[in-house]
């Protein structure tokens, strides 16, 4: 499995753990590579990007709160991004509403509560029949 992932500097220490936790995933890593102050939305563009450019299915983005992030990823089209906060959220993001891009809020939850919650995002499937209809509204605006 291939995910591209990245973050700002409020999020890098979380990235860092999730890469080195699911060692089993292939990740296309697109930064950020430091706790140096940088602008979240070059980092949801450049997984955006990949996503609807490349091979490449899925996506993690990560920042402080995940709000900002996320805002900017949901500009691009055919992108779903979720800002999840638990599994709950996570399963529901996948099951109803195909997130592709999960969004995760650094400084809200444990690296053990992102573990559980990427597990969960990536091992539900989406339901289609009455969500795909709301996706294919979604994809009209």
């Amino acid at each position: 499995m291939m995910i591209t992932i990245g973050s700002d500097h409020r999020g890098y220490e979380l990235k860092s753990a999730i890469i080195k936790k699911f060692e089993d995933i292939e990740w296309i890593d697109v930064g950020t590579t430091s706790k140096d102050r940088v602008d979240y939305p070059i980092f949801a563009k450049k997984v955006c990007e990949n996503i609807l450019n490349t091979k490449i299915k899925l996506g993690i983005l990560i920042c402080g709160s995940g709000v900002g992030i996320s805002m900017a990823a949901n500009r691009f089209n055919k992108i779903y991004a979720a800002l999840c906060w638990n599994k709950d959220v996570a399963k529901v993001a996948r099951s109803d509403d195909k997130a592709n891009v999960l969004v995760l809020p650094a400084d809200f939850i444990s690296i053990e509560e992102a573990f559980a919650i990427i597990k969960t995002w990536l091992y539900t499937e989406f339901q289609g029949g009455r969500y795909r209809k709301r996706l294919e509204q979604i994809d009209k605006f």
